[in-house]
């Protein structure tokens, strides 16, 4: 009943080339494979991964210990394409012989195949000392005369550090497959423990961590390296302490990538004797909140970036935070109900006097800019900034200035003029906003004969 709707949601969300990863344990992993399926469709299963999510047993368990979490992973459609992880530094270690040919890096290989074809049985002759070679009875060698001219040809046959040994084949590093192919057991020591994630927050938080269940950051990251693009945007609807934010900046920070996040948890008050409580958190949203601050702030000093301002492209760790809740105008509904239940005028009279001032007073300007930016269809990540127009302060929508936004009181035409100067498509305000009617009536006309509208909250 909870995972559902929620699954339907993000299967909305989710782009067509998109993928969802979701960490579940043990107890739930049938029904969550089951809802999934009936969700993404069976078609779209790519992988259940098991993460090893502890290094060592918990010795007073009763029956088995718990090392385990699982992640199940549903493509949208068939246009989702994994990425390769990174080789390791295991994997490239062996090739370390470098010709000076501007081939880069080899290692030496078997030249021998299984699988038997009479063609390729032939001799290979030494450069170097003329002796010819075979492959040994019942084998051959792994290309035809033919390449192996071309392979001679190109120093590509290796004949050992004197150059008198038998033929071998040059590896070289820059035309093996450059990455992993993900694969569905993730032990500790790749992509991190449940210990390992404590002390990050720990270390990050300079105290006991406030959050007791948080992920490691090597753990999203490896996620986001199998499932995105460097400009993607990542959603987490069960966001906890942020860890997915911290690591999508990591990871930005790392291969100069642009991905962006959106972060959504309820507000769940923290329990009076949590550590959280006791460091002042209310919420678990305010523990999220701090994270990405404290995270962005040392992403930035690792990559000595504090001064933004003197940096080309800065690494971006900036972010919005929104809260839901009810329109920030004031709106007429049911009173003639609440009349005739209550038998009250004085119902009547207080809104009456609301509706005179039609923006909630305990709202802010900010609020209600950003209630007209989605009104008006654009995201809630669009560029906002603030300019002082004829000694009103203006709310800037778009970096280019699309429409500009004023809710203080006493303008004159003079006001909207200068404004208007600033060749926005529109100019938005309260119905309180002039000095009288016929300045509204005058700017509705005048701007509008130089192509900008003008609209009234």
């Amino acid at each position: 009943n909870m995972m559902y709707p929620r699954l339907k949601l993000a299967s909305y969300l989710l782009r067509d080339d998109g993928v969802i990863f979701i960490s579940i344990d043990d107890s739930e992993v049938h029904n969550l494979r089951k809802v999934c399926d009936e969700v993404f469709g069976e078609e779209n299963f790519v992988a259940q991964i098991v993460w090893q999510k502890k290094y060592a047993a918990t010795n007073d368990s009763k029956g088995f210990s718990t090392t385990h979490d699982y992640i199940i992973v549903y493509q949208k459609s068939e246009l989702f394409n994994r990425n390769l992880l990174p080789r390791t530094a295991e994997q490239n270690k062996p090739y370390k012989n470098d010709d000076k040919d501007g081939k880069g890096l080899w290692r030496s290989d078997n030249i021998l195949v299984k699988s038997f074809s009479e063609n390729r049985v032939y001799p290979i002759i030494n450069p170097n000392t003329k002796e010819e070679f075979y492959p040994p009875s019942g084998s051959c060698w792994r290309y035809t005369p033919e390449t192996m001219k071309k392979m001679l040809q190109e120093n590509r046959i290796y004949f050992g550090k004197d150059g008198k040994g038998a033929p071998q084949v040059k590896r070289y590093l820059n035309e093996v497959q450059q990455g992993r192919v993900p694969i569905t057991w993730w032990n500790f020591e790749e992509v991190g423990h449940n210990d390992e994630a404590n002390k990050e927050v720990t270390a990050l938080f300079e105290s006991k961590a406030p959050f007791d269940t948080p992920k490691p950051i090597r753990l999203i990251k490896q996620m986001l390296m199998i499932g995105t693009k460097p400009y993607d945007i990542i959603f987490d609807f069960f966001s906890g302490s942020a860890t997915t934010a911290h690591a999508i900046m990591q990871l930005n920070a790392e291969d100069g990538g642009n991905r962006q996040f959106i972060m959504v948890q309820l507000p769940e008050l923290c329990d009076e004797k949590s550590e959280a409580y006791k460091a002042g958190y209310n919420n678990i949203c305010e523990i999220g909140k701090e994270r990405i601050r404290r995270a962005g702030k040392k992403i930035l000093d690792e990559n000595n970036q504090l001064k933004l301002d003197e940096r080309e492209n800065p690494l971006d760790v900036g972010f919005k935070v929104f809260k839901l809740d009810t329109s920030n105008l004031n709106e007429w509904n049911s009173i003639t109900k609440r009349m005739n239940e209550n038998s009250d005028t004085e119902i009547l009279q207080k809104k009456l006097d609301l509706m005179l001032n039609k923006i909630k007073p305990d709202r802010s300007d900010l609020d209600v800019v950003y209630e007209v930016v989605l009104k008006l269809g654009f995201p809630l990540s669009t560029w906002i900034g603030t300019k002082e127009i004829s000694g009103k302060k203006c709310f800037i929508v778009g970096e280019e200035c699309l429409i500009i936004i004023c809710l203080e009181q006493g303008l004159t035409f003079t006001d909207i003029q200068k404004m208007a100067e600033y060749k926005p498509v529109n100019l938005i305000f309260s119905k309180h906003s002039f000095a009288d009617s016929n300045t509204l009536i005058n700017a509705h006309y005048k701007i509008r004969d130089i192509g900008i509208e003008i609209k009234l909250i």
